[in-house]
């Protein structure tokens, strides 16, 4: 109810009352009997009452509106106020926006600075290394199982049987993997602990390690020699594929992350070529080579222990977990050939909080996510996909598997060189065309045809 029909209200109360009044002083003038006068006197003090109780009603319900308006202007007052704050906010959000822009737009102008490529080429010897040691152990098998007869017969007076010597090449080709296994599961915490970089230099001592134990084997006269370097190796290659693209991706521009990821797969694939060519019969692939062939993954890990030390640890490494941001600058500075590293430092600084909100859960909670299943089955399907290709016995067996068809050793030496060309060139052409089909379209376009290879034979 507003004040203006409060006091209309009142107003007409009012006039009816003054008519009823002037209608009983107009009868008590008619009139002459006392009774009367006394009873019109009664019923005009009855009236007055009333009117008084509504004037006063109407008093109180004045006062609750007023109260109401004050309310009411008061709630506009905090609305105007509201609506200011949320144009402040937007106004704030859209420089902010512009800000983050801009910033984008300086990190996708950084490129490819020389001591950049020098600290990539440093780090990335590591997965040279993995590719080697994978493919090293492929061509001189034959040789290797004459080594294994030898030391058998010398140990114990009689031949080896085929089964057997069957089984020790495995278990020299597989220990590989199982230190691999055992090296990939302590990268992050060695990242963490001592660094990236420094992780690296450490692990080099592995590397020197295992291929001294597997040099000097055949001098030693134990395969098993052999079996701890294979071993103490994976470890060495465990710990690079963990190491080795964590500090990459760490170091590279925002724009440049994408294609870098893929200089680790063409230093791994350049690492089995290299152990493939040399291990033929010209030039290591021999009784005497062998030794040697398996010795040079010595040479890896020294020269990353010449060259790494001169590069900076990872950015994001000082910044993050070490929380030395005047170190972080200067490595930025470094890496960037610049001194405008502003935008690198904001950029994991929104890293760092985005990292932080985020809840961490436990491998159990991982599996039994529902909101994380998909993506679960997804990774896990893609890794067998790639395992159950058969890619690890083709690294391991293929000149067995050329001999076994009918190829002579050299020629199946020369076939298995020949995969590796092939695994470099297609790593080459899919860098580019990664962005331009994208990485499910390719890896669909692999299946498909290696299903189709199966289905033929």
């Amino acid at each position: 109810m507003s004040y203006g029909d409060i006091s209309y209200g009142l107003q007409k109360q009012v006039s009816v009352m003054s008519m009823n009044l002037s209608a009983k002083l107009d009868d008590l003038q008619r009139g002459d009997r006392h009774l009367e006068t006394t009873v019109a006197l009664c019923e005009i003090r009855t009236q007055l009452q009333e009117l008084t109780k509504s004037v006063e009603s109407c008093q109180t319900e004045v006062s609750e509106v007023k109260r109401d308006m004050v309310a009411i202007k008061h709630e506009l007052d905090t609305v105007q106020q509201v609506k200011e704050e949320i144009e402040e906010l937007r106004e704030y959000v859209d420089r902010l926006e512009e800000h983050t822009h801009r910033r984008k737009l300086r990190l996708l102008e950084q490129g490819l600075t020389f001591f950049l490529t020098y600290a990539i080429f440093a780090a990335v010897l590591g997965m040279l290394q993995f590719g080697y040691n994978t493919g090293v152990i492929n061509a001189p098998e034959v040789n290797i199982e004459n080594f294994m007869k030898d030391v058998y017969k010398d140990r114990y007076g009689e031949d080896i049987s085929e089964e057997f010597i069957q089984q020790l090449y495995s278990v020299a080709v597989s220990i590989f993997a199982i230190g691999g296994m055992l090296g990939g599961f302590s990268g992050g915490w060695m990242a963490n602990r001592f660094g990236r970089k420094g992780g690296l230099l450490l692990n080099n001592v592995l590397g020197i390690s295992g291929a001294c134990l597997m040099g000097f084997t055949k001098m030693s006269h134990s395969y098993e020699m052999l079996f701890l370097g294979r071993f103490i190796i994976g470890v060495n290659c465990g710990l690079n594929t963990s190491l080795v693209p964590m500090y990459i991706s760490e170091i590279a521009p925002l724009n440049l992350r994408g294609g870098l990821g893929t200089v680790n797969q063409l230093a791994v694939t350049v690492g089995l070529l290299l152990s493939q060519v040399l291990g033929i019969e010209q030039i290591l692939g021999t009784n005497d080579g062998w030794p040697v062939l398996l010795g040079l993954a010595i040479c890896p890990a020294i020269l990353q222990l010449l060259l790494l030390p001169i590069c900076p640890e990872s950015p994001r490494y000082l910044l993050i977990t070490k929380q030395w941001e005047e170190e972080a600058r200067k490595a930025l500075r470094r890496l960037r050939a610049s001194n405008q590293v502003e935008e690198d430092i904001e950029e994991m600084r929104a890293e760092e909080r985005a990292q932080q909100s985020e809840s961490s859960i436990s491998t159990i909670e991982l599996i039994c996510s529902p909101t994380l299943r998909a993506p679960l089955i997804i990774g896990i399907v893609m890794q067998l996909s790639q395992q159950f290709s058969g890619i690890n016995a083709v690294f391991y067996y293929s000149t067995s598997l050329f001999m076994s068809s009918g190829l002579t050793e050299e020629s199946a030496k020369f076939a298995t060189i020949g995969i590796g060309a092939i695994m470099v060139v297609m790593t080459l052409v899919s860098i580019p065309l990664m962005d331009r089909t994208g990485r499910r379209t390719l890896h669909l376009y692999g299946l498909d045809s290696g299903a189709r290879l199966l289905i033929l034979q």
